[in-house]
């Protein structure tokens, strides 16, 4: 038997911890949480110091009774559990259940697994962090109290299955507020005057900017005929031009939150599977030549600090394959946001050597996707900047003025490698070259051209923006963000439509109600205080069972207050105008974890349900009947025959309207962001007529 133990959360982590420590360690896992709060009562005495009562979770038997037989046999255990408050409080629940001496050095934290961060956290063991676990525990206790107090309220005055929660409810809010600020847009009405012309033969544009060097607005057609008047017949001279050099920084290396908004933006990734994947690259995955190793270092923090050896080790990597040019004369620091807990690394490969293309053929896809960009971003984070050429020039035209600018990349830099997507499209001047023009260079104008716009109510958020304005606002922490996201869809609160959350009436019906009976709960700014008091207890500066007692009284006069006052609440279904083939009665609209979808309103007599289809105007190739537009179960969009399941054509990309002259075939939009091209779905049979007219 081995003289040590080691116990972690997960066999995977288990296997390549193990493979650093050698035969006297026997590592083994307690798959994640070993003890918590019953699910069939509170489990909290609010009576006595919120006193917790935990049970060993159903299924955990057999692994704690294994883990027992181990750590007596052992001189000593060892608990490494993940770096965090959840990982320490893991820790702390084995402690108890192991009978482990809680003054003993037993815990042991390391923020990536690999032999040299393990081995060396392995030689200095400390005591569990008491503050950590009671942090932790007063998270628990807290949305224990909101969960369980407030959805039963939810279940008799609305409807059963419904919950609340603290941090969940704040981002249910954020939405339907959204929403509500669409809803009472009203848009202005503005235009734009563009000059098209030419000079020194090469056409330039330039656009409205004021009269006499002003900036002035174009409110309506009315000023739009007056500018035309003033400009009709008149050509464009040059008045002023002015060239800047103008630098751009990298991004800093990923935290959670910036890791989760940018594998949604670049990635199509939903949070929760981001984090998932990036469980799976920290925890270890087999290299070729390696074993397994961990890829990543820990992939749940709010810091943008590196460690100096890994800074070192991007330089060298930079140097070798850029050039010296790319290399800053100093490592590149980002600022620290005053509210992140330093505790941890940015997100950043173990080691820069371990280039994405050496893992590709070995790694499932998306692991191989993920570890790319999160690669990319920490090595571009450490190059040199960008440098931009810009232009900017003024022309007037009888006193009114025109602006046209652009700029160019002089220099690369980290462009070279990465540049930070972004949620919405803006218009980009990069690449953007305009003609060498110097003062008293007249332009020929060939055409003035109006346009009139309207002003845009904000977006909807998308899983990113959503992401980005909890972490803004102070609501949750980044191991909060994906889960707390997932359960607004699961309760059929938001639906996703177009990659964009949009409200349900049930969500807000249930912002509603806490609106009116539980202001300060849905309040993001008082939310935003409690995570700031519970960092304060995870600190050891504020004691955990007062922060509990104060929430609690607040609470508790709020539901008696809400119990009596808040009638029961009737959701109405809209009807639709669709029969029923089944009884014959008017289906309803429904919205369940998919979206919308029709049911009728006979249940449970009549279990009659259908998807909510949109027609294509566009025939199928294979029965002549027009296509719809479905979704899977995984929620991806498709488009298939109206005729399913009698006829199972389908498309997995938009069709456009159009059918291909040569066979008849729906077109469809191949490619990606900026890149789409319209091409024939029957494309293979194209590329087998191109190779038999080569042959012939």
């Amino acid at each position: 038997m081995s003289d040590y133990l080691v116990i972690v959360e997960s066999p995977a982590k288990a296997k390549t911890i193990g493979k650093y420590l050698g035969s006297k360690y026997t590592v083994k896992a307690s798959m994640g949480h070993v003890r918590d709060l019953p699910k069939s009562q509170l489990g909290v005495d609010v009576e006595h110091g919120f006193e917790p009562k935990y049970i060993t979770i159903r299924g955990k038997g057999d692994v704690i009774k294994a883990l027992r037989e181990a750590s007596k046999k052992a001189k000593k255990v060892y608990l490494a559990a993940d770096p965090d408050r959840e990982g320490e409080a893991i820790a702390w629940h084995l402690q108890h259940l192991l009978d482990l001496n809680p003054d003993d050095d037993c815990r042991v934290v390391f923020h990536e697994i690999t032999k040299d961060a393990v081995k060396q956290a392995f030689q200095h063991p400390r005591k569990i962090n008491r503050d950590l676990v009671n942090a932790q525990q007063t998270r628990r206790i807290l949305d224990r109290l909101v969960g369980y107090k407030l959805s039963p309220l939810l279940w008799r005055k609305v409807k059963k299955g419904l919950s609340a929660g603290r941090v969940q409810s704040v981002a249910l809010r954020l939405v339907v507020d959204r929403e509500h600020e669409i809803r009472s847009f009203q848009p202005e009405e503005y235009w734009t005057v563009d000059a098209h012309g030419q000079v020194h033969g090469k056409k330039l544009v330039a656009r409205f900017y004021g009269y006499h060097e002003e900036k002035t607005p174009l409110p309506n057609e009315a000023a739009v005929r007056e500018l035309l008047a003033r400009v009709e017949g008149h050509s464009l001279v040059v008045r002023r031009v002015k060239k800047s050099e103008r630098k751009r920084n990298p991004a800093a290396p990923f935290t959670t939150s910036s890791l989760q908004q940018e594998a949604a933006r670049k990635l199509g990734f939903r949070a929760y599977k981001t984090m998932q994947i990036a469980q799976q690259l920290y925890e270890g995955l087999d290299v070729p030549g390696e074993g397994t190793v961990g890829l990543i270092t820990y992939m749940r923090t709010d810091s943008t600090r590196i460690a100096q050896s890994a800074q070192e080790e991007a330089r060298a990597y930079i140097r070798r394959s850029f050039g010296e040019d790319y290399v800053p004369d100093r490592p590149r620091q980002y600022a620290k946001n005053e509210d992140a807990q330093d505790a941890h690394e940015a997100i950043r490969p173990t080691s820069v050597m371990r280039h994405p293309d050496q893992l590709k053929e070995h790694v499932s896809r998306d692991q191989y996707r993920l570890y790319k960009l999160i690669w990319e971003r920490f090595v571009a984070s450490q190059m040199e900047s960008a440098v931009l050429d810009t232009t900017s020039v003024d022309f007037e035209a009888n006193g009114a003025w025109f602006r046209a600018t652009g700029s160019v990349v002089r220099f690369p830099g980290f462009m070279a490698l990465y540049t930070e997507g972004r949620d919405d499209d803006g218009e980009e001047e990069e690449g953007k070259l305009l003609p060498p023009l110097e003062e008293g260079d007249v332009v020929q104008v060939k055409s003035w051209k109006p346009e009139q716009h309207f002003t845009q109510p904000p977006p909807r958020y998308s899983e990113s923006s959503l992401v980005k304005a909890m972490e803004e606002l102070g609501i949750g922490r980044p191991s909060t963000y994906a889960p707390t996201i997932d359960i607004l869809l699961k309760r059929g609160y938001v639906v996703l439509e177009q990659k964009r959350f949009v409200p349900t009436e049930l969500g807000e019906i249930v912002v509603n109600i806490l609106k009116d009976h539980f202001p300060q709960l849905i309040d993001v700014s008082f939310t935003a205080d409690m995570e700031n008091r519970l960092d304060k207890v995870e600190e050891g500066d504020a004691n955990w069972i007062q922060l509990l007692d104060q929430f609690y009284h607040d609470f508790e006069k709020d539901l008696k207050k809400a119990e009596s006052a808040l009638g029961h609440v009737e959701l109405k279904d809209e009807v639709s105008d669709v029969r029923c083939e089944k009884c014959g009665r008017l289906m309803v609209y429904k919205t369940g974890k998919y979206g919308k979808f029709l049911a009728c309103p006979g249940f449970p007599e009549c279990r009659n349900t259908k998807p909510i289809l949109k027609e294509i105007p566009v025939p199928c190739p294979k029965c002549g009947k027009p296509l719809v537009e479905r979704r899977g179960k995984s929620r991806k969009v498709f488009y298939g025959c109206s005729g399913y399941p009698e006829c199972d054509y389908v498309l997995w990309q938009r069709p456009t309207g159009q059918t291909c002259p040569i066979c008849g075939h729906p077109m469809i939009e191949k490619g990606g962001k900026g890149k789409t091209v319209v091409v024939c779905s029957n494309e293979k049979a194209h590329s087998a007529l191109e190779t038999q007219a080569q042959a012939k």
